[in-house]
């Protein structure tokens, strides 16, 4: 047998990916990272429509419909105060599209990427199938990223440095103080800054705010999708935008990747960004329902967990052999190293399911807490 690259050696399947399938078939599943409302009924209709009429069955433009970009660059305008230009806009299949793009045209061989640690289980991975080198930069205490932490890790191989937030997998939300910082960064150090913001309408207490509305050097690039937000993780259909330069160079990568994002999705994504909001705050605030139940119950059980106060995810500190007991008991959880070394000692379960679903895992959770405790 022929030999394999380098670069897919270094990449393993995901942990989560391994947690799902050593999980049995009954398991209550908190390992999953989707939501479980249904995608907007206006959402659906104009994908409905746009197939009957025809529209949805040819290639779009590499960069996506007129129609897509235009709102999403209205989108920006209207949530993150960016004046972003449509032509500078690149619709993807989903975010993980837009990572890979972001990484594939910006990182050259043992080029440095910092990435937060724990953190999003694809930065190491698509750092590596770029041939890059992921160096992990620590988290706080409270779970979110140190502005201060990233500029000292910067050294003369660095390329780029990620921001995730609301996090996946802790639910932190970075104060508008921390994004500033991350795009001073990126302006005097002159490297890029890919911020991840897929959850950002899935914020509770504090604000979401973009590093790219205070950077002035190009030096940011935003990846973002309808996944989270408008419970679309389906459709695959997710954007990138910055600079006209770093654009350019993205959509030479994305038009062998992909040729253009599917067709029926942009006609779905731009139905969901234009229209009523109303479905994101109702899930949103069920979600936030959720994390009290859920933070109550940890608590309860003795365990320290800081706060989410975004996305539906919940990180507590656990005991040594918590997270096996909890899975052999039934309970679908993705133990902490699954996201980076610092994430030992710690646990990530998604509240994206039904409040008795919830309540009933918690229970479960708190004798797997007894009996580990006692042991």
């Amino acid at each position: 047998m022929t030999g394999f690259s380098r670069r897919v050696e270094q990449v393993s399947i995901s942990g989560i990916r391994e947690v799902f399938e050593a999980a049995g078939d009954d398991a209550i599943n908190l390992g999953l990272g989707q939501p479980d409302f249904p995608t907007p009924k206006h959402a659906r209709q104009a994908a409905i429509d746009a197939i009957e009429a025809g529209d949805a069955d040819a290639y779009t433009s590499n960069k996506g419909t007129e129609g897509l970009r235009q709102a999403i660059a209205t989108k920006h305008a209207r949530d993150n105060n960016l004046d972003v230009d449509p032509e500078n806009v690149i619709a993807t299949a989903g975010g993980s599209e837009a990572l890979h793009l972001a990484m594939e045209a910006h990182i050259d061989a043992e080029d440095e990427v910092l990435i937060p640690d724990p953190g999003f289980v694809a930065y190491e991975a698509l750092t590596n199938l770029a041939g890059g080198t992921p160096k992990s930069v620590a988290l706080r205490d409270d779970l979110t990223l140190d502005p201060a932490a990233v500029e000292a890790a910067i050294t003369d191989d660095t390329a780029a440095f990620i921001v995730n937030s609301p996090g996946n997998p802790t639910g932190a939300v970075q104060s508008v103080a921390d994004m500033r910082e991350f795009a001073r960064i990126a302006d005097e150090h002159d490297v890029l800054c890919i911020t991840d913001e897929v959850y950002e309408n899935i914020v509770f207490d504090g604000e979401h705010r973009s590093p790219l509305e205070f950077a002035d050097s190009g030096n940011v690039v935003l990846v973002n999708a309808c996944s989270k937000s408008y419970s679309m993780t389906g459709w695959r259909l997710g954007w990138v935008t910055g600079s006209h330069e770093r654009i350019e160079r993205m959509l030479r990568v994305h038009q062998y990747v992909q040729a253009c994002a599917s067709a029926p999705a942009q006609y779905a994504a731009e139905a969901a960004l234009s229209g009523t909001q109303e479905p994101v705050d109702e899930m949103v605030s069920a979600f936030e329902q959720r994390r009290d139940v859920v933070l109550d119950g940890l608590e309860d059980m003795g365990l320290s967990v800081p706060t989410p106060e975004g996305a539906f995810y919940a990180m507590p500190q656990v005991p040594e052999g918590w997270v096996d007991e909890v899975i052999d008991r039934g309970v679908v959880v993705v133990p902490g190293e699954a996201f980076g070394d610092h994430g030992e000692g710690y646990a990530r379960l998604s509240y994206a399911t039904d409040t008795e679903t919830l309540k009933e895992a918690l229970d479960i959770m708190s004798e797997a807490t007894a009996a580990v405790t006692e042991l």
